[in-house]
């Protein structure tokens, strides 16, 4: 069903629908390296138990720990993509519904033309060109909803996207210092035959490794260089607003519903797919939350 759909987009969303269909296969990937990382995980802390070797036990089973974490932060990094995913998808519906105006608009100037052709005379012309130029007259308007919406929602969709990075970055980096703290923790001076290690004397201090982990990642806060938006100026019709206007800026202000020519636009940011290509599209405003457990 799937290839369905996109064979029945409407020519002006397609780009944006084939797009929009890879990034869920790249989020995808992300989910399953996160399951896959947290599963390596768990096999790093049961090969560590079963070396006998108690300073290996400590240490491979709290490496395990941040290691889960890092698998944590990759699916944290998918949720927010998808969030990132669902802005794209406002672009692609309303274009979707600015493509039946851009059709009628044709269609008058193909029907005129014809008449030219095969029946200079017909009075059928003069009705055929006073509905071209209403039909124009709405285009023009659609047309400057769908500029407008498309770099609103393009500035907010990768200003969410490069965020999401950030994070999944610093916390990943947070998470990796931590765990070259454990690894100094582990004595791997050479010993003869029948000598042994001494008995592991810093388990305390590898448990305080992981609390100090979970606490930077409690505290960590972004510290983003701010990205400039008009949305503010932008009113429920997608056209400048009037002073006193709702609309929704980049940094994620609330949205009142807004309208297009031929369709409402109010929705869920969840709609996974564009309803009717002369009906209604899907606007809203993400909201991605996270906590962080070690």
């Amino acid at each position: 069903m799937a290839s369905l759909r996109g064979i029945q987009q409407p020519e002006l969303s397609k780009k944006l629908f084939k797009m929009i269909k890879s990034e869920n296969h790249a989020i995808g990937a992300y989910e399953s390296a996160s399951r896959e990382r947290i599963s390596i995980a768990s096999q790093l802390s049961d090969w560590g138990e079963a070396t006998g070797d108690d300073s290996i036990s400590d240490i491979s089973d709290k490496l395990g720990v941040l290691l889960s974490e890092l698998g944590e932060q990759e699916d944290v990094f998918a949720q927010n993509l998808e969030d990132y995913r669902g802005i794209l998808k406002q672009i692609r519906n309303t274009e979707s519904s600015v493509q039946p105006s851009r059709d009628h608009k044709a269609k008058i100037s193909d029907e005129i033309a014809k008449l030219k052709y095969k029946e200079p005379q017909s009075t059928k012309i003069v009705q055929l060109e006073q509905e071209l130029v209403r039909a124009e007259a709405q285009n023009l308007v659609a047309e400057a909803q769908l500029t407008n919406i498309t770099r609103q929602k393009l500035k907010e969709a990768y200003d969410l996207h490069f965020a999401a990075t950030i994070e999944r970055a610093e916390k990943q980096i947070m998470l990796a210092r931590h765990g070259r703290r454990l690894l100094n923790l582990l004595d791997d001076t050479p010993v003869v035959p029948g000598d042994a290690h001494p008995a592991f004397e810093h388990a305390h201090q590898a448990r305080q490794v992981l609390n100090d982990a979970e606490e930077d990642l409690r505290e960590w806060t972004p510290n983003l260089e701010p990205i400039p938006s008009s949305a503010a100026d932008m009113g429920v019709d997608l056209m400048p607003s009037q002073a006193g206007t709702v609309a929704t800026s980049v940094s994620g202000q609330e949205e009142e519903p807004m309208s297009l020519a031929g369709g409402s636009t109010t929705g869920r940011l969840e709609a996974s797919e564009p309803r009717d290509v002369s009906g209604s599209s899907t606007v809203a405003q993400p909201e991605a939350t996270s906590s962080y457990q070690l």
